[in-house]
């Protein structure tokens, strides 16, 4: 079995002086858009994988539920550990640990059943007990980034059986609970990070931080043995991630929309599809004050946008599939909402490209063409600025796209890059760009919830507020669905284009990798936010055709 230590690492991630030379094979790669020929599949075994994610996924907590590992932004399956239920590719819940889930009439009451035959890699027993301390550890942990706040506590019925008490109906706590690895009462500490124990498809065989990380399957997994006996998971940035396959270094690396037409011999290029969502928020109530998101006061509301006609007009106005084929050279599908394609989507947020609609919105809300071309209403011109991450060329150039094409429309659009220190004061009184989309329905809640976290809009609305109630309370989660999609419209009122149009929704971005030809990746669920981990969670499944 080959040994990917801290020295071969060096070698091809450009990293040290090594790492210098391999730079300059990337230069040479870029300038003629072609690979050198030294890039089939090397001699090795065909249970191993070579895996290139971005920097920002390698877990700085390390693998420790308690803090970050499998939730937070970028929720995934943690692999080390495993969890009480999963989602297939369909989105429906699968049972993992669970044998069985059930909620009270109340929805403030949930009862797992779990299995007996499961270990820990250290050997003793997985039971109820561990569930309930994990449970409880997240919810008492500061640092914890899965939020299992409407749980109050866990409890242990016996060794097979756990109940979750809630402070609150909240049904798509099971969304949550899909990520969150399982871990040992006994073994759980400080160091835990670094050092995880758990019973799911792998173990950590070897952590070189800032460089690189290597599972290899459990031997004890009680489930299905993983085809991919051994996983090396290498963070580069995007460019030496390029450069990597070009000299035929790994097996399959993240990429972009910006080097899609790039050729790499022996490699296709493999797109995922996502709900990794780009749209931009629309502050819907007039300057105002200020409002608190939670740490810091931020100036409250916009002259624009909190207008009704001009949050609609943009809607109808945007011409998402050009701005695709722009930008993203038609690796993405058009976005209208934060859950397009999910069952607990909304087809009312679908809205067609539309000026002569947008124009006619505009001047029936009291907007008049300038002398310059740009709107005016009671002496405010149709014109706001548009903040977004400067470190994103592709945020970059969609906002550069948007106030072009909302120019020939007759709105103002200005550009403003900047680090997120510079776009968090703006969140409550400018446009901003963002970036959402989870395999859950909760950014449905948090972006739209009068009081939600998310709420960058602003807007409230008690009739959403109480759809959304009801779609939390429902004890069976098809049931959910119908109120998840009213509070987006329910024919007369809610978040819509049609509505209160809160938000401009671009494009959900195809996650795109370059793959060697003869790798076969199982087949993926949508991809959420966060070009990183996701990728991986079936990589068991995954296998080589030679």
């Amino acid at each position: 079995m080959a040994n990917y230590n801290r020295r071969t690492f060096v070698k091809f991630a450009g990293v040290s002086a090594a790492g210098v030379a391999f730079g300059s094979v990337l230069s040479a790669c870029s300038s003629n858009n072609s690979t050198n020929t030294n890039n089939q599949t090397p001699a090795r075994k065909n249970d191993e994988v070579i895996v290139v994610m971005t920097t920002s996924s390698e877990p700085s907590a390390g693998f420790d539920p308690f803090v970050s590992w499998g939730c937070g932004e970028h929720v995934h399956e943690p692999l080390i550990q495993s969890t009480l239920i999963t989602t297939d590719i369909n989105m429906e819940f699968v049972n993992d640990l669970a044998t069985s889930h059930e909620c009270s009439a109340d929805g403030l009451k949930w009862t797992f059943g779990i299995r007996k035959d499961v270990k820990f890699t250290d050997g003793k027993p997985l039971t109820a007990a561990d569930v309930a301390f994990t449970i409880n550890g997240i919810i008492n942990s500061d640092a914890a980034q899965a939020d299992l706040s409407m749980v109050d506590e866990a409890v242990v019925i016996d060794n097979e059986t756990v109940e979750l008490n809630l402070n609150k109906p909240f049904n798509a706590l099971l969304y949550t609970l899909a990520v969150v690895g399982i871990v040992p009462a006994h073994a759980h500490g400080a160091d835990y990070g670094s050092n995880p124990i758990g019973s799911g498809r792998y173990m950590l065989e070897q952590w070189d931080k800032g460089q690189q990380i290597i599972l290899e399957a459990n031997p004890d997994y009680y489930g299905e043995a993983p085809k991919m006996k051994r996983v090396v998971v290498v963070f580069m940035e995007e460019a030496a991630a390029l450069a990597a396959a070009n000299a035929g270094q790994v097996d399959i690396t993240y990429t972009s929309a910006v080097y899609s037409d790039q050729k790499v011999t022996g490699y296709d290029l493999y797109a995922c599809k996502s709900v990794d969502s780009r749209g931009i928020s629309l502050p819907s109530v007039p300057p105002s004050g200020t409002k608190n998101d939670g740490e810091n006061e931020y100036a409250l509301g916009n002259a624009v946008t909190s207008d009704l006609a001009i949050r609609q007009a943009l809607n109808y106005a945007v011409d998402r599939d050009t701005m695709i084929k722009n930008v993203l050279n038609g690796y993405g599908t058009v976005a209208y909402s934060v859950s397009d394609n999910m069952p607990w989507a909304s087809k009312d947020m679908q809205v067609k490209t539309d000026i002569a609609k947008a124009k006619d919105i505009l001047t029936k809300g009291g907007w008049q063409a300038g002398s310059d071309g740009v709107f005016v209403k009671d002496g405010t011109r149709a014109a706001f600025d548009l903040w977004y991450s400067s470190s994103d060329s592709v945020r970059q150039a969609l906002v550069m796209d948007f106030a072009k094409q909302m120019k020939e429309v007759g709105i103002e659009v200005t550009p403003k890059g900047g680090s997120w220190d510079d776009l968090y004061p703006q969140q409550f009184s400018s446009p901003v760009l963002w970036g959402w989309g989870s395999n859950s329905p909760t950014e449905i809640y948090y972006l739209n919830y009068s009081s939600g976290w998310g709420n960058f809009s602003t807007y409230e609305n008690k009739k959403v507020d109480e759809y959304l109630d009801k779609a939390l309370v429902q004890t069976e989660i098809e049931d959910s669905y119908q109120y998840w999609q009213k509070a987006q419209w329910d024919g007369e009122q809610g978040v819509a284009p049609q509505g209160a149009a809160t938000w401009v929704w671009f494009a959900n971005v195809d996650h795109l990798y370059f793959k060697r030809a003869n790798l076969e990746v199982a087949k993926q669920k949508p991809h959420p936010h966060g070009h990183g981990w996701s990728l991986v969670n079936n990589v068991d499944q995954w296998s080589w055709a030679y």
